[in-house]
C-alpha cells in the first residue's frame, strides 16, 4: 500500500498525530522501565532461601539479661527446651540459633585472609547454633560434615566470641568469594579470620542460607557462616524446628506449649512457619509489583482509548473520502489495511521516541536509586505490546470506515 496519502493526511492533522505519538512514547518508556522492575523484584522475591521451607518452623523467644553465673542454667534451660521440642511427634530435628534467615535483623562479621589484612574480603552474616542447625534449616551440604555435639563451643562469658571460634561451616557463595575458583571439597580444611588472631577453619560447606537481610547488596546475599556454639536463648532467642509438613499447625501449637510450660516467665514472640518469614521479608517487593502492574494496566488502557479515539474522530472526519474511495473501487479490506498501518506508522514513531526515553529513565534511576541497567530486549518487549495494543485498539474504528458505503461519496457535505 502506497503510504504517502497517509503521510499527506497526517501532515494535515499535526496536532493530534503529535499527541497520539507523545503518549505512546511516554506509555513505551514507562512500560520498559516498569517491565523491568517488576521481573527484577519477582525475581529477588524467588531467590532460594536455601532452606526447606515447607518444613521450617520459628518460634522467637525474647531473652532476658543474664550474668556470667546464669550462663550455666540459661544452658541448661535451653538444652531442656531442646529435648522437649525434639519429643515432639513430627519433629524432624530442633536447634536454637541467633538469627534466622530473611529475618531482617542480622549479625555479621569481616572475613579476611590474614589476622592483620586492612581490608575484609567480604561482609559475612554469623549463624551460631549447635549440632541440629544444618538439619533443622534443612540445608544441603555439599562438602565436608556437619559438626558434633563436642564440636560445641561453650562460652562462659557474655562475649561469646572472646577465644575465638575455631571452625565453621560455610556457603558457597561465602567460599566463592574468598576462595574463588577452588573446588568445593577442598575448601575444607582452609582458614581464614573474623573474630580476632584466631583463625576459623572450614569444616563444611552448604549449598545456600541466605542472610537475615540484604544490606550488603544482592551478591552478598548468600554470604552466611554458622558456627558451632552451645548457646542459651537468652543469647539467641529463635527456636528453629524442622517438621512434617502436613503437621506444621499442630507441632506449632505443642512447640509453644512446650517453652511455655518449660519456663512460665519467658517472653515468647513471633510463631511463624518459613513460608510467613518470606512472605513478611518480601511484602514491600510484592506491594510494588502489584503497583506497578496496576500502573501499566492503567497507562495501556488510557494508550487504547487515545487511540481509540483519534481513530474514532478520524473515521467521522473522512466519511464522505472514504465513501469516494469505496466509489473508485477501493475494498473493504484495504480500507480497513489503511487505518491499521497509519496506526502502525504513528506507533513506530512513538515507540523510536519512547525507546530513547526509556533508556534515559533508566539512567537515571540508575544513578538515583542504584538499579541495575535495563536490558536491551526489554526495549522490543516494550515496542511489542505497544504495536499489538494499537493493532487492537484501532480495529473497531478501522472496522467502521470499512462499512462505510460507496453511496456516501454522493451526499453533500
Amino acid at each position: 500500500m502506497d503510504i504517502r496519502p497517509i503521510l499527506s493526511t497526517l501532515a494535515r492533522h499535526k496536532t493530534a498525530a503529535a499527541l497520539i505519538v507523545l503518549e505512546i512514547a511516554l506509555s513505551c518508556a514507562i512500560i520498559c522501565n516498569a517491565l523491568f522492575l517488576i521481573s527484577e523484584r519477582i525475581g529477588r522475591m524467588q531467590t532460594p532461601s536455601g532452606v526447606a521451607e515447607s518444613e521450617v518452623l520459628r518460634i522467637a523467644v525474647d531473652g532476658i539479661e543474664t550474668t556470667s553465673a546464669d550462663i550455666d542454667s540459661a544452658r541448661a534451660q535451653t538444652h531442656a527446651d531442646l529435648a522437649a521440642l525434639r519429643a515432639i511427634p513430627g519433629v524432624r530435628a530442633a536447634s536454637v540459633t541467633s538469627q534466622v534467615p530473611l529475618g531482617n535483623s542480622g549479625w555479621n562479621s569481616g572475613v579476611s585472609l590474614t589476622p592483620d589484612a586492612p581490608h575484609s574480603v567480604l561482609n559475612a552474616s554469623n549463624y551460631l547454633g549447635d549440632e541440629q542447625l544444618v538439619d533443622a534449616l534443612g540445608l544441603q551440604l555439599i562438602a565436608g560434615r556437619q559438626f558434633t555435639r563436642d564440636d560445641l563451643s561453650r562460652p562462659t562469658t557474655q562475649n561469646i566470641m572472646a577465644d575465638g571460634l575455631p571452625m565453621a561451616i560455610v556457603t558457597r557463595g561465602f567460599a566463592e568469594k574468598v576462595w574463588p575458583g577452588v573446588p568445593m571439597q577442598e575448601i575444607v580444611g582452609k582458614e581464614y579470620y573474623s573474630f580476632g588472631d584466631t583463625p576459623t577453619r572450614v569444616v563444611g560447606v552448604v549449598e545456600r542460607l541466605l542472610r537475615p537481610n540484604q544490606a550488603g547488596g544482592p551478591e552478598s546475599f548468600t554470604y552466611s557462616m554458622i558456627l558451632p556454639i552451645d548457646i542459651s536463648y537468652q543469647d539467641a532467642g529463635n527456636y528453629v524446628l524442622r517438621v512434617d509438613p502436613a503437621r506444621r499447625a499442630e507441632v506449632l501449637k505443642a512447640a509453644v506449649a512446650v517453652l511455655e510450660r518449660n519456663s512460665p516467665n519467658r517472653v515468647i514472640g513471633r510463631k511463624q512457619t518459613f513460608e510467613e518469614i518470606r512472605a513478611r521479608y518480601f511484602r514491600q517487593d510484592k506491594a510494588m509489583v502489584g503497583m506497578l502492574v496496576l500502573v501499566c494496566s492503567v497507562l495501556l488502557v488510557v494508550t487504547a482509548l487515545g487511540i481509540v479515539g483519534l481513530a474514532s474522530f478520524w473515521v467521522q472526519q473522512r466519511t464522505r473520502q472514504i465513501g469516494i474511495r469505496r466509489a473508485l473501487g477501493a475494498t473493504r479490506r484495504q480500507i480497513l489495511h489503511y487505518f491499521q498501518l497509519e496506526n502502525f506508522l504513528l506507533a513506530a514513531i512513538g515507540i523510536g521516541i519512547g525507546m530513547l526515553l526509556a533508556y534515559s529513565i533508566n539512567l537515571w534511576l540508575m544513578s538515583q536509586y542504584e538499579l541495575p541497567r535495563l536490558p536491551l530486549y526489554y526495549l522490543p518487549i516494550g515496542a511489542a505490546v505497544l504495536w499489538l495494543l494499537g493493532q487492537i485498539a484501532v480495529l473497531g474504528p478501522a472496522l467502521r470506515a470499512a462499512a462505510v458505503p460507496p453511496a456516501t461519496a454522493t451526499r453533500s457535505a
